[in-house]
């Protein structure tokens, strides 16, 4: 895992021309992801036909899964944003990837699927294939199974919402319009001054209430008082962020504007 995040690293964008091109690697870790994630949806709707429970709980449980999920999302986004650096153990790549985005946002939509989503399908594969094996409710292998498959693609539904509306498939231009995933003009708030809200890529659901809220900036006082460590947040971008950021978001922005 380590020579396969090292390969897609910010560091080596510009000396690579296939930085955003899938390995076999990369299928593997997604094939993995795809395999764990129908594992839990087809053994929850097994377990649920073939057994004396209503359908009821189960499809709640899964409308949890994905509402969760873009809570998920929301908060891990905005812990790689404002925390860590590239030496950080782990999620240093990641977090070095996400502040890379910042400066060139549409690089993102050049990245083949399994190149985007090959960490997730990882951890996918890594975190939810035991309950797989153990689990034999069908409201948490639905839930589970909703809530990885959400994870796991929250990447692309990040890159579609870096996708003038016109690039887009059909089908992905209707759901973005339906609200079911993150839209373009929803996420563009995260991408200006002062880069500090709108965090979640699921469907963004959470994002008027985090926002509203003030829940980060609470969680960013409480992270100060206690370790000490500001957030990124609280400073403003440097010139190179600035200007990256400038120079690739009007162009998109006023797309769908």
């Amino acid at each position: 895992m380590a020579a396969l995040t090292e390969q897609n690293s910010p560091k080596n964008y510009q000396i690579q021309e296939t930085w955003h091109v899938s390995t076999w690697a990369h299928r593997a870790c997604f094939a993995g992801g795809c395999a764990t994630v129908l594992i839990s949806l087809l053994k929850s709707l097994l377990l649920t036909a073939g057994g004396s429970q209503p359908w009821l709980q189960p499809m709640f449980a899964a409308l949890m899964g994905y509402v969760a999920a873009d809570l998920a999302t929301g908060i891990y986004h905005w812990a790689i944003d404002n925390y860590g650096g590239a030496e950080t153990p782990v999620f240093g790549s990641q977090i070095e990837a996400f502040q890379s985005h910042h400066q060139h946002p549409s690089a993102i939509t050049r990245r083949q699927l399994a190149n985007n989503l090959y960490i997730p399908s990882a951890a996918v594969t890594a975190v939810f294939s035991p309950i797989n094996v153990v689990s034999a409710d069908p409201a948490l292998l639905g839930f589970a199974g909703v809530f990885a498959g959400c994870i796991m693609f929250s990447q692309q539904f990040h890159a579609w919402a870096h996708t003038p509306k016109g690039k887009l498939p059909p089908l992905v231009a209707a759901i973005q319009g339906a609200g079911i995933i993150v839209g373009r003009a929803q996420h563009a708030a995260h991408h200006r001054p002062p880069y500090n809200s709108n965090y979640c890529i699921v469907s963004g659901v959470w994002n008027r209430f985090l926002d509203k809220s003030k829940f980060f900036v609470a969680a960013e006082v409480a992270v100060f008082r206690v370790v000490g460590v500001r957030p990124r947040s609280w400073s403003d971008p440097n010139s190179d962020w600035k200007q990256g950021a400038a120079s690739a978001l009007p162009g998109w922005i006023s797309y769908h504007n």
